[in-house]
């Protein structure tokens, strides 16, 4: 009788087939993204583009309608993902999905980098002055040290 061995993810053969990159509409996440689009392109690796829809309990019980606010984001993300990639079709193709998850940053991208069974993992860097005492997404990730990380200024 043969062994059976959860799956293994192949490192360091012929490059990432899956590359998951975090966008929340920011300019460093759009950079992020331009540049893992390019990684894929290049690659040939499909591009998960992962948005977070943050949970704010605070915020909704002071009647602020997150949930309606946050789909609002992704919906205005896929649109832009979309109208760039069309931009430059047929110059560039790159096979991409955009993928929302719920939770905090960091949660959100280590479930989608699980699930989508992530090679890579591309972020933007933070530009919050805070993120340099109790550590940035960016940060987080490197030092779980499941995938290889990149981080784009």
């Amino acid at each position: 009788m043969m062994e059976q061995h959860a799956h293994q993810f192949e490192r360091g053969t012929d490059g990432p087939k899956v590359i998951v990159v975090g966008v929340d509409g920011s300019d460093p996440s759009l950079r992020a993204a331009a540049y893992a689009a390019g990684l894929a392109r290049r690659q040939g690796a499909l591009l998960a583009l992962v948005y977070v829809q943050p949970m704010m309990a605070a915020g909704a019980a002071f009647g602020v309608p997150v949930a309606e606010t946050t789909d609002e984001i992704a919906e205005d993300l896929v649109a832009y993902i979309r109208e760039s990639a069309e931009r430059v079709r047929g110059i560039y193709d790159v096979r991409w999905e955009f993928h929302t998850f719920r939770g905090d940053p960091y949660s959100g991208l280590v479930k989608a980098a699980c699930e989508l069974r992530a090679d890579a993992v591309v972020v933007g860097a933070s530009e919050q002055a805070g993120h340099r005492i109790i550590g940035s997404v960016a940060v987080r990730l490197v030092k779980a040290g499941r995938w290889p990380v990149t981080v784009v200024p």
